[in-house]
């Protein structure tokens, strides 16, 4: 298969599918399957701890309704669902088989997830609704009191508080650094969860393999964690041929005490007002235009900061021969530094992370973004 074959594929996943009961998840895997996914079963309950199920919900099996999005209490078993024994043999398949798209919701143990998280095309999705709502759903099909439910389910989010080393299964909230995409499903029928889907574009390769301006963008908000200016905390990347050539965050200069450790006289306000001082802090564009030099600059070279530069950085950035300027969160002096960098020929332009949470919008079927995402370090 040549290259231009091989960058023209449809992007292929295995996407698992968690979330406490009655958030959707089955009805999700549905509309994968819908799409051409296949469905995979792990017929060995010890594998998932599926038995865990509380009765209320085990009683539910023997009167399925599908009515509302998150409804699916039956467990059912799709017609042309492939069984495997164990995870290790359905990751064998789907690794020998990775040209082809599968969707299960039996991957609930931490352990076991490990082992798939290390494939390039796994995707873990987790879904979510109100309690409430969930309450709602269950209600529709099987009768049981409020105080049952909201154990039962903080036993499934949140593990066996009261006996901890009695697990039998892993606690929702302990595979958050894990998850890929999480959907908050609160729709009030399953064609607006399927429109919301929809519009999530969920074969979207950049949902697993990050484009290189989230790529960088992520590293110079890790940068910007650093910072020990007592003002904003603010990270930069430079780049060349999509190569770093320099990170930088703002603070004190090497030698001088951090300015959140009073380094600083200006930014930490211990100067008076008829005698101001100068602000001693280098910002991350300097740190990384001064670590980089004017030589290992070169042509064509892109800084991204997590914030637009000021004027002083902006300045800096145009004198050393940087092309591209991309930032995340606005300044006060935004306008000013697009003036310069327009008219020293300098593209300036923001980029908007793409959110991990998604919040069920029954109007647009738009996702709302919760939080910008961070970097996960997946376990070795």
């Amino acid at each position: 298969m040549s290259v231009s074959e091989i960058s023209n594929l449809t992007p292929v996943m295995f996407i698992a599918i968690i979330g406490p009961q009655c958030s959707g998840k089955k009805t999700i895997r549905d509309y994968l399957v819908s799409k051409g996914f296949s469905p995979v079963i792990i017929s060995a309950e010890k594998e998932t701890s599926a038995g865990a199920l509380p009765p209320f919900v085990r009683d539910a099996v023997a009167n399925p309704v599908e009515a509302l999005p998150g409804q699916e209490l039956q467990l059912g078993i799709l017609p042309g669902s492939l069984h495997f024994d164990t995870a290790d043999g359905l990751l064998q398949h789907v690794t020998t088989n990775w040209r082809s798209n599968f969707v299960t919701t039996d991957l609930r143990d931490r352990t076991l997830i490990r082992k798939f998280v290390r494939r390039p095309f796994f995707m873990l999705m987790s879904v979510d609704a109100p309690l409430v709502e969930r309450y709602r759903r269950l209600q529709s099909v099987r009768s049981c009191s409020l105080e049952e439910f909201i154990g039962a389910q903080d036993r499934h989010v949140y593990g066996n508080i009261e006996q901890p080393f009695a697990q039998t299964e892993t606690p929702l909230i302990s595979l958050g650094d894990v998850i890929n995409l999480q959907v908050i499903n609160s729709f009030a029928s399953i064609r607006d969860l399927y429109a919301h889907l929809d519009a999530l574009n969920l074969l979207d390769p950049t949902h697993l393999r990050p484009t290189w301006d989230a790529y960088f963008m992520t590293l110079a908000s890790l940068a910007s964690h650093r910072s020990n200016c007592m003002k904003r905390r603010v990270g930069a990347v430079l780049v060349r041929d999509n190569r770093i050539v320099a990170t930088g965050y703002n603070g004190t200069p090497r030698g001088v005490p951090n300015c959140n450790e009073g380094g600083c006289g200006h930014c930490n306000g211990t100067t008076s007002s008829d005698k101001p001082l100068e602000c001693v802090c280098l910002h991350a564009e300097e740190n990384a235009l001064l670590e980089a030099g004017r030589d290992r600059v070169g042509n064509g070279a892109t800084m991204y900061c997590n914030t637009c530069p000021c004027l002083k950085c902006t300045v800096k950035i145009i004198q050393t021969g940087v092309k591209e300027v991309v930032y995340n969160l606005s300044y006060k002096v935004d306008d000013a530094s697009g003036s310069l960098f327009k008219e020293a020929g300098i593209e300036l332009r923001q980029y908007i992370p793409k959110a991990l949470t998604y919040l069920s919008t029954s109007e647009t079927h738009e996702g709302l973004s919760l939080h910008i995402p961070t970097i996960k370090l997946a376990d070795s």
